[in-house]
């Protein structure tokens, strides 16, 4: 089984499917601390980050950058001082495409690697 996190996004037309409820439940404990949320009538990704500083929140915001030009995929992005509120969605289909799931595996994988912890984390036990 391939994990999110190994795929690449693919390029969405107008046309692209809408993941399912079915496929939803299938990947969706790849990426279990992001929240399936609807806002504008739009399905979406969503995960806040907390860091010790801006500074912090905002080089994550440039790592994530980066991924989303690497992969031609862009998130909405709020940077605070030391928290990130990213959030995927794909604009051309106005809902969740497969890509959204990867791109959320992938920006947990930028976390990991430096080492950050969340408040989710921290709060329920799972932080080193």
């Amino acid at each position: 089984m391939r994990t999110l996190f190994a795929e690449r996004c693919v390029a969405c037309r107008r046309d692209s499917p809408r993941v399912t409820a079915a496929e939803i439940a299938e990947v969706k404990h790849e990426v279990p601390d992001w929240r399936l949320l609807e806002r504008d009538g739009i399905a979406r990704l969503e995960r806040i980050f907390d860091f010790p500083s801006f500074a912090d929140a905002l080089a994550f915001t440039n790592r994530v950058g980066a991924l989303a030009e690497e992969e031609g995929h862009h998130p909405a992005l709020l940077t605070e001082w030391g928290r990130v509120t990213v959030t995927w969605w794909t604009h051309k289909i106005r809902g969740l495409h497969r890509n959204d799931f990867i791109m959320a595996a992938k920006t947990d994988a930028l976390v990991a690697e430096r080492g950050h912890v969340t408040r989710d984390e921290i709060r329920d036990g799972r932080a080193p």
